[in-house]
């Protein structure tokens, strides 16, 4: 098995600082104003760019760099120290 399957969770508001999610299933997860700040997520599956985009905080996270790179020229403020 790879990584926790998160598929379709509710994880508004959640703190989630410092989780190790590598190669966690986070299809459908809704993340919005999760605190991300020092989180793992580098080979996480079935997460996307407008997940991402929806959550309170990416300060030192992990993160594929694909998804790094379109997330800090789109939304720098993620990436700011809280």
């Amino acid at each position: 098995m790879r990584g926790p399957t998160l598929e379709k969770a509710n994880l508004v508001e959640a703190n989630l600082l410092e989780v190790n999610l590598r190669e966690a299933n986070l299809e459908s997860a809704n993340l919005e104003w999760a605190n991300l700040k020092g989180a793992d997520l580098e080979g996480t599956r079935n997460l996307s760019f407008d997940q991402l985009s929806r959550v309170k905080t990416l300060y030192d996270t992990k993160l594929d760099k694909e998804l790094l790179i379109s997330l800090k020229e789109k939304y720098p403020a993620l990436f700011a120290v809280p």
